[in-house]
């Protein structure tokens, strides 16, 4: 075990997809249970409360989270060791709490009220049946007009028709919206502005809910109003609950980094930085990538022909110093979906679905979720 300013802290261990309930409360103490059942409102979860062990059979092993209070802890003593135990007190200084913390199996030692806002997190983890984070990968361009919108809507339509859950996210206030460019400016459901007082924590389920959904996807865009950032920490908040909720997210970039792109940056697991093969362009794309690279670290690079003399995807990404991710095929006939045309992607057998079917494959691969 591990004390961070009186908290014990892991990662909490893997759930399976759905929900799964809320989490089992053992206590006699009144006051620290109102404190309990507070918590659990807070996260959206209805618990189970005993004073000791269930008597009912299999009720301590199978609760995803299991609240001990400390005053409780002689009575669970005899409990079935299991994972996801937390050992809850109020008394700081009490030394005697770490030695009821190994007596009882516990995960987790937590003190009230400094742990509560961890707690409020832990408990709708579980209740949202949190897994695996999705796979989160972020579209900037090297130059204005490079194409990233288009490979990051050609990615995010690839990892739907995959049959991945998918969110595709405009972080770019200034692009004229990615729901236009999916045909979807008038479907009905939440845009950017709507979560601009986001604080703390968001529901997984109910954002996801809440989006409008576009060729089996979801997409979080922007409106046609006067709003052109959120605030840092509902950037933070909004990404966070995407994440937890498994599949994959694109979030296509804009190539200023200011506070709000920069929470961006640090949620995504993989940036692909999409440059035209043009000595200028790999110019504007090399301090791109100085920008980003200083909080993402791992970059890489897409490149788009046609090439001139001397100049191919290797060579650019030699240039650069990045990782190549492959060359960016042309899209015969793909134009705006407002033109009658379907999305970026959308042709299975087409060349833009079949590069980013093959980026899926890899990254998912390297991910260690294939």
């Amino acid at each position: 075990m591990e004390s961070v300013a009186g908290t014990v802290t892991h990662d909490p261990p893997p759930a399976a997809g759905g929900r799964q309930g809320g989490p089992l409360i053992v206590t006699e103490d009144s006051e620290l249970l109102d404190d309990l059942l507070r918590l659990c409102a807070a996260a959206g979860a209805t618990p189970e409360v005993h004073h000791g062990v269930p008597e009912r059979r299999g009720s301590w092993e199978a609760a995803p989270l299991v609240l001990v209070g400390d005053d409780a802890a002689r009575r669970v003593r005899g409990a079935v060791r299991r994972r996801g135990v937390v050992l809850v007190g109020r008394d700081q200084d009490d030394s005697g709490v770490w030695r009821r913390a190994v007596e009882i199996g516990a995960e987790h030692v937590l003190m009230l009220p400094d742990g509560e806002q961890w707690l409020v997190d832990r408990i709708a983890d579980v209740a949202e049946g949190v897994g695996r984070p999705a796979l989160t990968v972020g579209v900037i361009g090297g130059r204005g007009g490079a194409g990233a919108s288009t490979l990051a809507c050609a990615l995010a339509v690839t990892s739907a028709r995959e049959g991945l859950r998918t969110l595709l996210v405009d972080a770019d206030p200034l692009g004229g919206g990615l729901d236009v460019l999916l045909g979807g400016e008038a479907a009905e459901g939440l845009r950017w502005p709507a979560f601009a007082s986001s604080r703390g924590r968001v529901g997984g389920g109910a954002l996801e809910e809440s989006l409008p959904e576009l060729h089996s996807l979801r997409v979080l865009s922007w409106d046609r109003g006067d709003r052109i950032a959120v605030p840092p920490q509902a950037v933070r908040a909004v990404l966070a609950a995407a994440r937890r909720r498994g599949g994959t997210v694109v979030v296509d970039l804009p190539r200023r980094i200011d506070d709000g792109v920069a929470e961006v940056l640090t949620q995504l697991d993989v940036g692909v930085l999409v440059v035209p093969a043009e000595l200028r362009a790999v110019a504007a794309a090399g301090r791109v990538a100085s920008a980003v690279g200083m909080v993402l670290r791992d970059l890489r690079v897409a490149v788009r022909g046609p090439y001139p003399p001397g100049l191919d995807d290797r060579e650019v990404a030699r240039l650069l110093g990045l990782p190549l991710v492959g060359e960016v095929p042309d899209e015969p006939g793909l134009s705006r979906p407002d033109e009658g045309t379907a999305p970026p992607g959308a042709a299975p057998r087409g060349p833009l679905a079949r590069f980013c079917k093959g980026f899926w494959e890899r990254a998912l691969v390297e991910a260690g979720a294939a």
